[in-house]
């Protein structure tokens, strides 16, 4: 049983878009008139679930900010700025180091005009960015146009129908794109020489721009993306259950508690059925708490509260309380007169109401040990946004520690190899002291962050969690005692390997401290910019910017082409980059067997001249290098989201299916090793 709490302690310590166009994000344009000389141009959005689109005026270096853009203009004028509106939710942003701002669901954005007599006509697009956790769309345009005569007391106005939303079949797709593509090869100029290597592409840009979709679902591209959140936030409740049991709190109950049940019934069948009854009412009882959690808050507001800097900071002191409560400091109780109260009650009363108040008293009587890790789960959960999250992980604790008294129920002779209660539960309650406390820093990271203060910068955290595993070995090995430890000096063999694995995980992270990646506590750990000091040059930079230019540097250079659709404002290709391409054999293979061209889909560089482009029947405008690269992504490849890698030859041929955010190293590896080797099959 030691060995089991071994394996689970060790899983709850680790635990912490594949190629397809996506639409998360329909806006609504009208003009609405306000007097005879005003009016305001409403962009009404409404935004899938897990995505959020940015406001207005982020600053330089961040997010795609929402803003207002006129293409020409007559008898009309904006007057201020582009104006959001609704509930905005503002939280600090480790990656970009910035207070950002973001709409969920709906969204709202208001330009005020001002007519300045007779006719007016204004053709112009709202453009804005938008994210959810794994993945961000290139800036987007939502293009207007409105015309008419500002007379009287109303505005005589109409939309021209180029801007109407599109209609078009989804099963004209195809054939749109390839239309599209022949528009964009005859409208787009050549590509000049570039001057810095004298490159002049040699392969036709008709056959670079030319769609492989097909391509890449014979080779196994898949649509479409399983959200399995759920499945960890149960897992994560599980095993938090499971590690609940073992505490002085609940395991000395669990034999008195099946007992009673099979002896006070002379039925057998009876005695087994009420214990079953006894566990599925600790199940109701947490997830009712989950509810309830969810309920009082609500999912935007518990997702807005796990991101704001001065609830990080309460979590960070809870965690600690709690902490300094396993440590044996003192003991978290609920009023006793509660338990009393609800235990009375439950001698008092019969059938199935008497069962569930024993229950209940169970959570009442064993909140000083099950209460921090509740208070643990209900912290990390809150951070999904989902609205039954908090339920989904409190089912998983509860199903854990309802576990036992049913299976001791039906199985007897199983309470006779229970381990006994005794010191050892002390020191899973001091282990699990130790671990609040490393994951109470990475909560005053982020108000650290926000705030600016730089008390907790890269090397000070490492060096906190270096010392907090180091003392969390001594101790294992009975170097450090604790209040209500025994004085037994002996040291089994779990608790000797539990102590090694903690001292290795410390001696891990002391390379951090010199700027090592550290790829298992890259998502605990503040930023590497925060790092005063850092050796670590093993980088990947990216060989060429434009796409044409790259594929014939790479054909004459007799190598595959790996092509990164990014954007400066996407925050999972920071991720992508900082936890995958950090990796010494991802950065080898990329800078040794690839030419990596990154396409930035939000570079604002403008085209020589705008170009129109028709897509899936709708009239487009290209005006930027960024709008240029996005428009590649989608007709030839057919996704529009980024992070996005797709690995070419150089005729511009998919060398293998295309990846999306995924911080796997394993998958990322194989993916350019796939790559690589139908590469050379080609040749």
């Amino acid at each position: 049983m030691k060995k089991l709490f071994s394996f689970l302690l060790l899983n709850f310590v680790v635990y912490v878009l594949q190629a397809q166009i996506q639409d998360p994000v329909k806006f609504k344009t009208e003009l609405k008139s306000l007097s005879d000389t005003e009016a305001e141009i409403v962009f009404t959005a409404t935004i899938d679930k897990g995505w959020h689109v940015y406001s207005t005026e982020l600053g330089d270096g961040g997010p795609i900010s929402a803003t207002f853009n006129v293409d020409s203009k007559s008898g009309i004028e904006p007057v201020g700025k582009l104006k959001p509106v609704g509930k905005e939710i503002a939280t600090f942003d480790k990656l970009f180091e910035m207070k950002v701002r973001y709409f969920e669901n709906t969204a709202k954005f208001i330009q005020k005009v001002k007519f300045t007599g007779g006719a007016y006509a204004i053709d112009g697009y709202l453009e804005y960015g938008a994210c959810n956790d794994e993945s961000c769309l290139p800036p987007t345009q939502v293009p207007f146009k409105f015309a008419g005569e500002a007379e009287g007391n109303t505005v005589a106005a109409k939309e021209d129908k180029s801007v109407k939303e599109d209609k078009a079949d989804k099963t004209e797709t195809d054939l749109a794109v390839s239309k599209d593509t022949v528009a964009m090869t005859e409208l787009l100029p050549a590509t000049p020489v570039d001057a810095s290597t004298g490159i002049q592409p040699a392969v036709a840009s008709s056959e670079l721009w030319k769609p492989v979709i097909s391509e890449l679902q014979a080779l196994g591209e898949e649509h479409g993306q399983k959200d399995m959140s759920w499945i960890y936030i149960f897992i994560t409740g599980f095993l938090g259950g499971l590690l609940a049991l073992f505490t002085p709190c609940v395991w000395p109950i669990i034999p008195m508690t099946v007992s009673f049940f099979l002896k006070r019934s002379k039925d057998k069948k009876k005695g087994i059925r009420d214990a079953w009854t006894y566990g599925a009412s600790i199940v109701v009882i947490y997830v009712a708490l989950g509810l309830a959690i969810t309920l009082i808050f609500g999912a935007s507001a518990l997702n807005a509260l796990s991101t704001n800097a001065i609830f990080n900071i309460l979590f960070f002191l809870m965690l600690v309380v709690f902490a300094a409560s396993f440590f044996g400091a003192f003991e978290i109780r609920l009023p006793s007169k509660w338990g009393n109260a609800v235990d009375s009650k439950a001698e008092s009363t019969t059938g199935l109401l008497s069962i569930f108040l024993m229950a209940f008293t169970l959570s009442l009587v064993s909140f000083s040990c099950t209460g921090p890790i509740i208070g643990f789960l209900l912290v990390q959960v809150s951070t999904t946004g989902s609205v039954v999250a908090p339920a989904i992980g409190m089912l998983g604790f509860a199903i854990a520690l309802a576990l036992p008294f049913t299976l001791f129920a039906l199985f007897p002779s199983w309470l006779k190899s229970m381990p006994k209660s005794g010191g050892w539960m002390n020191v899973i309650k001091v282990t699990l002291g130790f671990l609040e406390l490393a994951f109470a820093l990475k909560f005053l990271s982020v108000a650290d962050l926000a705030y600016g203060w730089r008390l907790l910068d890269r090397e000070t955290f490492l060096a906190l969690w270096i010392v907090i595993f180091a003392l969390l070995g001594f101790y294992l090995l009975g170097k450090v005692k604790f209040p209500h430890d025994d004085d037994d000096n002996k040291v089994g063999v779990t608790r000797f390997f539990m102590a090694l694995i903690s001292l290795a995980f410390a001696v891990y992270m002391v390379p951090g401290l010199w700027g090592a990646p550290l790829k298992a506590v890259s998502a605990f750990a503040p930023p590497m910019h925060t790092q005063d000091f850092n050796l670590y040059e093993n980088e990947v930079h990216p060989k060429f910017k434009d796409y044409e230019l790259g594929i014939e540097y790479a054909r004459q250079q007799g190598k595959p082409v790996m092509i990164d659709f990014t954007g400066h404002g996407c925050v999972n290709c920071r991720k992508m980059e900082a936890a995958v391409w950090t990796d010494s054999k991802v950065s080898d293979i990329i800078n040794k067997d690839y030419v990596l061209i990154s396409l930035y889909v939000d570079d604002k560089t403008p085209l020589s001249e705008p170009v129109k482009v028709v897509e899936n029947g709708t009239e487009r405008t290209l005006r930027t290098v960024g709008d240029k690269w996005s428009y590649l992504q989608r007709v030839k490849f057919g996704a529009n989201a980024q992070p996005f890698y797709v690995l070419l030859d150089g005729q511009g041929k998919p060398l293998n299916k295309s990846y999306a955010y995924d911080e796997d190293i394993t998958k990322y590896i194989d993916f350019l090793q796939v790559g690589l080797e139908n590469y050379r099959k080609e040749k």
